[in-house]
Order: C-alpha cells, then sequence, then structure tokens
C-alpha cells in the first residue's frame, strides 16, 4: 500500500536518458557533431546506471 508513494528510480533515469538522446538528435542534425559526440557519451553513462535496475525488476 505504501510502495504507491514511493518514486521510482529506474522511471528518472529513463526520463533523463531519453532527453539526452534527443539532444544529441538534434545537435546531429544542426551539424553539431562535437555536441552529438558528448551527449551521446552522456546518454550512454545513464544506460550503464539504468540497465541494472531494468534488469533487476519483477
Amino acid at each position: 500500500m505504501f510502495g504507491l508513494f514511493k518514486s521510482d528510480p529506474a522511471k528518472k533515469l529513463r526520463k533523463q536518458y531519453s532527453a539526452k538522446l534527443e539532444e544529441a538528435m538534434q545537435a546531429q542534425r544542426n551539424g553539431d557533431i562535437r555536441s552529438y559526440a558528448t551527449l551521446s557519451e552522456e546518454a550512454q553513462a545513464l544506460w550503464v546506471q539504468l540497465e541494472p535496475l531494468e534488469r533487476d525488476k519483477p
């Protein structure tokens, strides 16, 4: 019952990951390859944190 009020850390990371990928895509479309590479690297770091949480979900 009280689990209803707990926040899901995987949900927050998933949202951040999606936002970084979206930013990276926009940078790539604008021709800013350095920003694209940086944002992609940041997104990959978020994925490394997110993957164990996704794998351990029931």
